[in-house]
């Protein structure tokens, strides 16, 4: 008899991979994807962003259902990297610099286990990473970092409004640059 997981796409791994060979894929959640995907869009190595919905038990869900928390997708950006520009550990870098990694379930404003802190791997290498960097990240705060890392499930692209968001622009259509090695700051609304 099938398992239960078999039996729901939405708890199968993310098998997707990038078209050029050499390019690999990483997973995060740091709260609201918006501002999130133009920090790793300026990232140097970084060749594509798309951000949407992961972790979660409901096969393609959406933005308004996964806003009512009932889904258990936490809001994630998969970001396609070229390792030989751009190791793992600077995206790790930059992830634990985006947000509070000791706030469980929320970030600033921002409430929900949609806004949780995740590292969601592709391979044992990063899972390795990732532990390593969380446990030396540990040593820099004082409350217990709560960030989950585990194994990347199933990739839902989140609706085409939300991707690049800010860059194209958010709801008061102020674009964000979103080019190489811009360090202006990233307003997440906007």
């Amino acid at each position: 008899m099938a398992s239960e997981e078999s039996k729901n796409p939405a708890l199968d791994p993310d098998t997707d991979s990038p078209e050029n060979p050499d390019h690999k894929l990483a997973q995060f959640g740091a709260g609201c994807f918006w501002g999130v995907e133009l920090a790793f869009q300026r990232l140097e190595g970084v060749v594509k962003t798309e951000v949407g919905y992961s972790q979660g038990h409901i096969h393609n869900p959406n933005y308004k259902l996964v806003c009512t928390g009932s889904t258990n997708h936490a809001e994630v950006v998969r970001v396609e990297f070229d390792p030989s520009v751009c190791p793992y550990t600077n995206l790790l870098a930059l992830f634990w610099s985006r947000h509070d990694p000791t706030s469980l379930n929320r970030q600033g404003g921002d409430v929900g286990t949609q806004y949780r802190s995740g590292i969601y791997y592709y391979n044992e290498e990063q899972a390795r990473l990732a532990q390593e960097s969380l446990d030396e990240k540990q040593k820099s705060f004082k409350n217990k970092i709560v960030t989950e890392i585990l194994p990347a499930k199933r990739f839902y692209r989140a609706e085409e409004y939300h991707q690049q968001y800010l860059e194209k622009g958010g709801r008061a259509g102020s674009k964000q640059s979103a080019a190489k090695g811009c360090n202006d700051p990233i307003r997440c609304y906007g």
